[in-house]
């Protein structure tokens, strides 16, 4: 059984009108299925997102390794002896 990555579905035939399942969908990815059985997505442009990507700074990543130090040393540790 296939899990569905969204609660909006449609069927081969209902593209038939692409308008109208993109309307029902209200903006949000669409699932499309042939026989019960998932062939693709469809993403509406609404559903993607238009901002810019923020990067991280290298000494924001440098805090994020720091802060998160004490959780990643017993794996560390672990994979030292390997």
């Amino acid at each position: 059984m296939t899990r569905l990555l969204t609660r909006n579905i449609a069927t081969i035939t209902e593209l038939r009108e692409p308008q109208k399942v993109f309307d029902r969908a209200g903006g949000e990815p669409i699932a499309i299925l042939k026989n019960s059985q998932l062939v693709g997505y469809f993403v509406p442009a609404e559903a993607v997102q238009t901002t810019e990507p923020v990067y991280a700074t290298r000494e924001e990543v440098l805090a994020a390794l720091d802060a998160t130090e004490a959780q990643a040393a017993p794996v560390q540790e672990y994979l030292r002896d390997k």
